[in-house]
């Protein structure tokens, strides 16, 4: 345990809320472990919108998390708690965290952890746990997809979506997507979307009314709310379930009640980083055994649109801000 006692690391800190400049990077102490942690000498970390919302002062961390941002990471452990029987020194994961991913090492629950998949290397296994474990989360477990139902995700061309995609497809749903531009469409069509509808210049509403033959969708994966939110609605088939996970859009709309009842819909919506950790444990679990097999035979894996070294995190803020990227970016530490 002594590389969790006493050292020092460098680490990214949000110095005050505000712009992608208030990046600072700094040096802290190596954190302290629980009995149930592990710590990992960080190789790779991911970058999250979460993150960005941290920075600007919308989104603080739990009680007792670190204010360093960053909430996956990958490398190699180096340090184990007490109670800790499911991981040992020298194996390298990827795990999901609460906080403290833009940093040397992290502390980690041992749950969240993850072996690193055969033919990943640490950039790649470090954009997983956040999108994977949200996906998994709110697609499969809340949205209830099953096998041949339909599925949307709108941001077709971001982390989530490039994730959610692949993984819809893999176990055996009909995914469809929504995307920014032609070319975010044809990288999300590469990925196995039956088709990625360009949101600058097609109604999602009619096409996909037409695309599913008037049936309408089973499930949608939304990040932007606002007036998205009743169109959704509107293309849900009879049962539909609409999963909310952010609201880049708005927060606040008005819907009409009458067709959610008449159609017997269920809207839902979750957050991932306030989970407790045994819930976190379970959602690993799943992936270790729905989803794993298909990142190890590469029919699954994260899309990399962009690196960037630790102290260029504010560089690699701003290049996910653009809304340019293609997948995920990460930093290198």
């Amino acid at each position: 345990m002594a590389e969790s006692e006493t050292g020092k690391m460098r680490a990214v800190e949000i110095a005050e809320p505000g712009g992608p400049d208030v990046l600072r990077l700094v040096e802290r102490d190596i954190p302290r472990l629980g009995p149930t942690d592990v710590l990992i000498r960080v190789a790779a970390a991911g970058v999250n919108r979460p993150d960005i919302f941290q920075r600007e002062g919308k989104y603080p961390p739990p009680s007792g998390v670190t204010d360093i941002p960053g909430l996956e990471v990958a490398g190699e452990v180096v340090a184990v708690g007490d109670d800790v029987v499911s991981l040992r020194t020298g194996e390298n994961v990827m795990a999901l965290v609460a906080g403290g991913g833009y940093a040397e090492y992290c502390a980690a629950p041992a749950g969240s952890c993850l072996k690193i998949p055969q033919g990943f290397s640490t950039i790649d296994a470090a954009a997983v746990p956040e999108t994977f474990f949200t996906v998994w989360a709110n697609v499969f477990e809340s949205g209830r997809l099953l096998k041949d139902e339909t599925f949307l995700v709108h941001g077709g061309g971001s982390g989530i979506g490039t994730a959610a995609v692949q993984m819809v497809k893999a176990l055996g749903g009909r995914p469809y997507a929504t995307a920014r531009g032609p070319n975010k469409c044809a990288a999300v069509e590469a990925l196995g979307a039956i088709r990625c509808l360009d949101s600058t210049t097609h109604d999602f509403v009619n096409e996909m009314r037409e695309l599913t033959e008037g049936r309408g969708v089973d499930v949608i994966l939304d990040m932007l709310g606002g007036d998205y939110t009743n169109r959704n609605l509107q293309i849900l088939a009879f049962e539909g379930r609409l999963v909310q996970i952010a609201t880049l859009l708005g927060a606040r709309t008005e819907i009409n009640m009458s067709m959610i009842m008449q159609k017997r819909l269920t809207i839902t919506g979750s957050t991932l980083r306030s989970r407790p950790d045994f819930e976190k444990t379970r959602i690993a679990r799943s992936i270790l055994e729905r989803v794993m097999p298909h990142m190890e035979d590469g029919t699954v894996r994260p899309v990399i649109h962009m690196t960037f070294p630790l102290e260029a995190a504010g560089k690699a803020h701003t290049q996910l801000e653009e809304g340019n990227s293609i997948g995920k970016i990460v930093l290198i530490v």
